[in-house]
């Protein structure tokens, strides 16, 4: 019995290791992503340089919109950003308010009621 005892504690410590693992995991990535954020109510305009890949924000709580700067990650959202490379040099409507069904680009949604009402900082 002694025997199979020490068999059997190497084996339910790491049963014990792999949970501690997963319990620190599911703090920082979160099964259901937050939802994103008013960032702003209207588009930023920027210029996209051709061959430039850039990373829009999804999460709206990024402090350089319409661009990530890793606040996803350090608020645990749960979301990522959108990677994205400009395919010509031209001037763009970057969506702000996270509503658009054309991402990164403005669609014109934060032009809505439901955009409008809402605080920015807040999920619609």
């Amino acid at each position: 019995m002694g025997a199979v005892g020490a068999l059997l504690r190497p084996a339910a410590w790491k049963l014990n290791q792999r949970r501690d693992i997963s319990s620190w995991l599911a703090k920082w990535f979160p099964k259901a992503p937050a939802k994103s954020v008013v960032a702003l109510k209207t588009p930023i305009k920027v210029e996209l340089v051709a061959g430039k890949t850039y990373r829009w924000c999804v999460c709206g709580r990024s402090k350089k919109q319409p661009f990530c700067d890793g606040s996803h990650f350090f608020q645990r959202t749960g979301l990522s950003p959108l990677k994205f490379k400009a395919q010509e040099t031209r001037m763009v409507a970057l969506c702000t308010c996270k509503a658009t069904q054309k991402p990164p680009y403005c669609d014109g949604t934060h032009r809505s009621e439901r955009v409008q009402k809402a605080e920015v900082g807040s999920p619609l």
